[in-house]
């Protein structure tokens, strides 16, 4: 029923083509491996298998010129991390509304990460451990308020959710994003993430 609502709501999208769908993990391996869709978009707990579910997919699709969404009900940070260290360039919850997931697949397809609110910093806590500089300059150069904004964007918020957590708008968010991405020398959302995580700073 849940497939049949995706596939749905998806349809509504014409930039967007579904080329395939699969009910357990042997024929999601063997329709990822045969029709090569650009963006693949994984239920993390996928039935069938060796009981590994969206994560043993993701590692047997390691080699395929593809890019994998995790979706779930599931916020638990050991799913969020192990489907990430597998190969996905997101994770979403299943919650998440029909325009949003699109304007996910749509930054995964282009090479962005894309994280459902919260589960950006299980991500950061899990690969951001290694010892470089704590980015103190480069911080001092931004507002209070920009700071605010540079760790929402970079825990995964949609610049609509960050503006309703700091009660301002979409407008004003992407007003202070733009400052914040010139005064850091950043050329995207993506490129804050690995920066904030490197300086562990979210």
């Amino acid at each position: 029923m849940f497939l049949s609502g995706v596939c749905g709501a998806l349809a509504n999208y014409p930039e967007l083509e579904v080329v395939g769908t699969a009910v357990d993990v042997d024929s999601a391996i063997s329709t990822i491996r045969d029709l090569k869709p650009e963006v693949v978009l994984l239920d993390v707990h996928l039935p069938g298998g060796n009981g590994g579910g969206g994560i043993e997919v993701a590692r047997a699709c390691a080699n395929q010129d593809c890019r994998i969404l995790a979706l779930s009900v599931s916020d638990a940070a050991e799913d969020v991390v192990g489907v990430i260290r597998a190969g996905a360039r997101g994770y979403v919850t299943k919650s998440i509304p029909a325009d949003e997931l699109v304007d996910a697949i749509k930054r995964v397809s282009q090479g962005d990460a894309a994280f459902s609110p919260r589960l950006a910093g299980f991500v950061l806590d899990a690969f951001g451990t290694a010892k470089v500089d704590t980015g103190e300059e480069e911080l001092d150069s931004l507002s209070a308020r920009e700071r605010e904004v540079m760790r929402y964007i970079a825990r995964g918020y949609t610049y609509k959710e960050a503006a309703a957590e700091l009660f301002i708008s979409v407008k004003t968010i992407e007003t202070h994003m733009s400052s914040v991405l010139r005064k850091l020398q950043l050329s995207n959302r993506n490129e804050l993430t690995r920066w904030a995580a490197r300086r562990h700073i979210v």
